[in-house]
């Protein structure tokens, strides 16, 4: 996510806050949270896909997707 949706995000999120939004700007913010939501779930899945855990036995073990979450 660039940053220029990140900065609409906390702009409409600041007139929500003072003024209130019209139905148009709400649609446009849950657009862009959910958007900002999937790319950082995507950016998790990544990190954690590379991520391996050291035992006290010295041996290195990747982690594993756990059975029955979502993607």
């Amino acid at each position: 996510m660039d940053q220029k949706k990140i900065k609409r995000i906390n702009e409409l999120s600041q007139k929500a806050k003072t003024i209130g939004l019209t139905e148009e700007e709400k649609a446009e913010q849950q657009l862009l949270r959910n958007e900002y939501i999937a790319a950082f779930r995507a950016s998790a899945i990544n990190t954690l896909g590379n991520t391996y855990v050291m035992r006290p036995d010295g041996t290195k073990v990747k982690l594993q997707r756990r059975e029955g979450l979502p993607s």
